[in-house]
């Protein structure tokens, strides 16, 4: 009987899903034998139906289940993915940070030895400084008083004194005296000339031509017009002249200690000038190395004499000679006669170192 209600019920239950099926097939009329067979297999076929989709359920969640894991697992790769993407660009920024910290340290380090060599340095030159700080001092305390201006007067006027002993014995080797009558001569010491503070004075030079050194004369006309006819003797006379006053120049700047702008090359009656500007011929294409061509070029020189010589390059000679004796001028406070004065202004110089002026300047 249980067997029965309960087939009747799963086949009241079931009546509702098969009424399509009973609609579409034939009515079947069953014997009342057979209905119990039939209700037995209707009840066999609900529970096979009913398995089937516990079943189902059962394949859908954990379909379900698998389905959300690989979703998560996807999701999950790709999450993995990016963060791989940007760990590879931060190690590459790592690299290119790494590859400038050693730049920048290599740079520190260059400074750091730089810095270590110039705080060397300054502290040497600290000690330099200091040493000559102290001796600063210790000058400043010997000439503060009377006593140490005195004694740099007195050393200055000892020095000025030598200087004048000395120039006083070339003046006796090389005395320089003026024609007076036609076989007189005399020592010219109140020769007219410009005054200390540059002024010339209203009186005329004296003709250079009546000048002697040492008892020759120094006759300008041959450095200025040479010909087949010009007296051989006086030609020699004056190249002689010209050495005695190259040699008086040459130890008066040195008992100056005065470095002559044009220097000397003392070899008697036949002695040189020498000329570093003119060892330099400027154009167009050498305009801007003419600077350094100055200080590696040899110097140019020019005779002091004329006999198998450019009577051109002689009488620049006596240009650049005469230029050494304004140096010497200028150096003492004096303004020279001019340029076609050499023994005038040669005798202005010797008299002026003479005087006693030149003690107390």
């Amino acid at each position: 009987m249980e067997q029965r209600d309960s087939a009747s019920s799963t086949l009241s239950s079931s009546s509702s899903s098969t009424k399509k099926v009973i609609a579409q097939e034939k009515l079947q009329v069953i014997e009342w034998e057979d209905f119990e067979q039939e209700v037995a297999r209707l009840w066999s076929l609900s529970s096979a139906l009913r398995e089937a989709k516990e079943n189902k359920q059962i394949l859908e969640e954990k379909l379900q289940s698998l389905i959300q894991v690989k979703a998560e697992s996807l999701n999950r790769s790709n999450e993995l993915e990016e963060m791989r993407e940007k760990l590879e660009a931060r190690r590459l920024v790592m690299e290119r940070m790494s590859t400038r910290s050693k730049v920048a340290a290599e740079d520190a380090r260059m400074q750091e030895e730089r810095l270590s060599m110039e705080v060397r340095s300054l502290l040497v030159s600290g000690t330099a400084l200091s040493v000559a700080r102290k001796r600063l001092q210790e000058s400043n305390r010997l000439l503060a008083g009377e006593r140490g201006y005195l004694q740099l007067q007195n050393l200055q006027r000892m020095l000025r004194v030598r200087q004048q002993f000395m120039i006083s014995q070339v003046s006796l080797l090389y005395p320089v005296k003026i024609l007076v009558g036609p076989k007189q001569e005399q020592e010219l010491e109140s020769f007219p000339s410009s005054s200390r503070s540059g002024s010339p004075d209203a009186s005329k030079p004296v003709n250079p031509g009546s000048f002697t050194i040492l008892g020759l004369h120094l006759t300008m006309l041959p450095f200025t017009k040479m010909s087949l006819f010009t007296d051989k003797k006086e030609v020699q006379r004056s190249a002689t002249a010209l050495g005695y006053i190259a040699h008086s120049v040459s130890l008066i700047a040195s008992y100056l200690e005065v470095p002559l702008r044009y220097p000397l090359r003392l070899c008697g009656s036949r002695s040189y000038i020498n000329d570093y500007a003119s060892s330099i011929e400027p154009t167009s294409s050498d305009l801007s190395s003419s600077t350094a061509l100055s200080t590696n070029t040899k110097p140019v020189e020019f005779p002091l004499f004329l006999e198998g010589q450019d009577t051109t390059r002689a009488a620049y000679a006596l240009f650049l000679l005469n230029k050494d004796i304004e140096q010497l001028l200028n150096f003492i406070g004096v303004k020279s006669l001019g340029p076609r004065h050499i023994l005038a202004n040669l005798k202005e110089l010797t008299r002026t170192i003479q005087s006693p002026d030149y003690i107390d300047t």
